[in-house]
Parts: C-alpha cells; sequence; structure tokens
C-alpha cells in the first residue's frame, strides 16, 4: 500500500541535507511544503535552454555551437517530450518527468555555472530507469552544459541505485519524525 508519494527534486534536496550541504531543517520543511521561491536568474536560464533545445524557442539566447551538440546528443527519432514516469518502492511512490525519450534512453538536458564529472552519479532522477523500463527504455543520460562545453553521464539499468533507495528510508523517517511540521500533506498518499 502506497503511504508516500516522492519526485526526484525533492529528494535530491534531502540527499543534499544528509550529505551534510548547507541547508537547514526549515529550508528543508520549506521544500517539503512547497513554500513558494523566486525563480532565479540561473534557473529561467535552464528553463529557456531546454525550451531552445528542444522546441526552438528563443534559440538566439545561446551559443549556436552549443545548441547543436546538445542536440547532436539526443536521441533520434525523440518519442516523446516530458514524459511522465512513476515507480512504486515499498510504500513509496516515486514520480516525476524526464525531459525526452528516445526508443532506448530517456535524455535529461541540465545547465549549470561549473560542471563537476560525475556529478549526477546518485541523482534520485536515474529511478526513472526503472519507471521506463517497460517502455523499453535501457539508459539514463544527463546533458549538461555550462555554456562552454557539453559533457554526458550515462547511466544503465544495471547503475546501483542503494544509496537512493537508502535516502528514501531516511526520508521516510524524517517525514514522519516531523510531520506536525508538515503542511502540504500531498507528500503523503492519505493526504493526513
Amino acid at each position: 500500500m502506497i503511504k508516500y508519494r516522492f519526485y526526484p527534486t525533492l529528494l535530491n534536496v534531502f540527499s543534499r541535507y544528509v550529505s551534510g550541504g548547507n541547508l537547514s531543517v526549515q529550508a528543508l520543511i520549506d521544500t517539503i511544503n512547497r513554500v513558494p521561491t523566486p525563480t532565479t536568474e540561473a534557473q529561467e536560464r535552464g528553463i529557456s535552454f531546454e525550451e531552445a533545445v528542444v522546441k526552438g524557442e528563443n534559440e538566439d539566447r545561446f551559443d549556436p555551437e552549443i545548441l547543436r551538440k546538445v542536440r547532436k546528443l539526443l536521441p533520434r527519432p525523440i518519442v516523446d517530450t516530458q514524459v511522465y514516469c512513476q515507480w512504486e518502492i515499498d510504500d513509496v511512490l516515486f514520480y516525476g518527468y524526464v525531459d525526452l525519450i528516445g526508443k532506448f534512453k530517456a535524455v535529461d538536458i541540465k545547465t549549470t555555472a561549473s560542471y563537476q564529472a560525475n556529478r549526477y552519479v546518485h541523482n534520485h532522477q536515474n529511478l526513472y530507469l526503472h519507471a521506463l523500463k517497460r517502455r523499453g527504455i535501457k539508459l539514463m543520460e544527463y546533458v549538461i552544459t555550462d555554456f562552454t562545453d557539453v559533457y554526458v553521464e550515462s547511466y544503465a539499468l544495471t547503475h546501483p541505485i542503494e544509496k537512493q533507495i537508502e535516502e528514501i528510508r531516511l526520508f521516510k523517517a524524517f517525514l514522519e519524525e516531523h510531520r506536525s511540521l508538515i503542511t502540504d500533506k500531498k507528500i503523503f498518499a492519505d493526504g493526513a
């Protein structure tokens, strides 16, 4: 029976919290409660970049060579964009949207101010692979740009996910410990 509903962004924030990232309990609670925060310039640029790559919108804002390199790494043909994924992990419904899928791989387009190798090795979006395997998806790729160059990280279905599963278990315990502070009850399947 499903008791919780988690999405990757939330789990990635929790991962930052448990790994000693610069994040307070209150900031994590605010994320859980979906307290609105203004879109940063970097977030807006990332959204615009993805729309330029996939839809061809406002391409003139970006280096044409970077756009070409990113597009070259996308699956051909693109089967679908903004694909809803869900996977049941014990009593958790894990859900979210991957940017696009081809016949055998899912791709998420990322932008960053500075890139470090293996940045997405433990990203919770890797769990999309398990949600998409019935559609024949065998590879999760992050196509990343720092607007100077383009990088790719690829993860197969065989990539270990124990760290993400453990963080899900820890997150459930955190939620129960702080349940009285959680105002957005959608995270609990029963809504209470």
